[in-house]
């Protein structure tokens, strides 16, 4: 089973370690960087799709992917427009839909922040703005409605900006499964490693044996 661990924007691919760390079977669980995968090119969404794609078309399928936020979007865009290569999705605190209102407010909290902030997420300060420009418009509510593969959604109880889209994927992808897990925010892979490292335990086991 060939596994890819997809990181958000306000992190980078080191946020999994704790989580992967409490899982049975890490052999087969990549991790990429996704400033990596760009290779030069303008932080935009479709030059990280693009560059994605390519990454993903190196790698031995069918690919279990597991995104968190911008990760989620990234995996979520990757099943929908090439099926075939996917055998399982995992949606960590993704939106269905790029929330305009609460990304408008989050950008000018980031002016606001000094460059050193940026030094552990993703993106230096001007790149997470390209990108977050770049997304404002994206839309998966009804291509979420076409998804075929397996699918387990997963939110922290307290992630208020995604518990609604988690709810939304769970009632409308035919073959999802919807874990909220207490006490935790957006961030499940840091707050409660431990927690999700079990549910995906469990998930991928029932896959191995279905």
């Amino acid at each position: 089973m060939n596994k890819v661990f997809i990181h958000g924007s306000g992190h980078k691919a080191t946020s999994w370690e704790e989580t992967i760390a409490h899982m049975k079977k890490s052999r087969d669980i990549q991790c990429p960087e996704l400033s990596s995968l760009l290779k030069g090119k303008e932080t935009s969404y479709i030059n990280l799709y693009t560059s994605f794609v390519e990454y993903c078309g190196k790698l031995d399928g069918p690919l279990h992917l597991c995104g968190i936020s911008l990760g989620g979007i990234l995996g979520l865009n990757y099943a929908l427009d090439f099926p075939e290569n996917v055998g399982s999705l995992v949606l960590i605190g993704t939106p269905h839909k790029i929330p305009k209102v609460i990304f408008a407010i989050q950008n000018r909290m980031f002016k606001l922040l000094p460059e050193s902030v940026f030094e552990n997420m993703a993106f230096n300060k001007r790149d997470t703005f390209v990108l977050g420009n770049s997304m404002k418009n994206l839309d998966f509510s009804r291509g979420a409605q076409n998804m075929e593969c397996p699918a387990l959604i997963i939110c922290g109880k307290k992630d208020k900006a995604n518990i609604k889209s988690a709810y939304y994927f769970s009632q409308n992808m035919k073959t999802a499964k919807l874990e909220i897990i207490e006490n935790t925010g957006h961030v499940v892979n840091e707050e409660n490693p431990k927690a999700l490292a079990e549910v995906l335990d469990q998930y991928y086991d029932e896959i191995l044996s279905s």
